[in-house]
């Protein structure tokens, strides 16, 4: 009976590792409006922190996914044409410069 419990507890333990780790690829792009978050490499932070521009007023939240207007300035950062910054309503933000997307609210 100890012997049969045990094996239940292990098995049951084993299987929701297996789940824990599962990985799901989507090769489909996202729905228009869908916030994509990608993970930004840490020398981007670095970077986008130690830089000096002047803030931009902005109306509105500055949120992950808003896209800012053509009129503000974004900077694309040295080493990673990927990513540009800009700082809005005195908060720095990352973007992705084709499409001017806000990557991540930085603080």
């Amino acid at each position: 009976m100890l012997k049969s419990m045990i094996v239940a507890s292990a098995t049951l333990f084993m299987s929701t590792a297996a789940f824990a780790q599962s990985t799901v690829i989507v090769s489909e792009p996202p729905p228009p409006g869908a916030v994509v978050v990608r993970e930004m490499p840490a020398q981007v932070r670095t970077y986008v922190m130690q830089q000096s521009v002047p803030s931009v007023s902005f109306q509105g939240d500055v949120l992950v996914g808003r896209v800012l207007p053509q009129d503000v300035d974004v900077h694309v950062v040295d080493g990673y044409n990927d990513y540009a910054y800009t700082v809005v309503n005195e908060r720095r933000v990352v973007v992705d410069p084709g499409t001017r997307r806000v990557i991540q609210v930085l603080d």
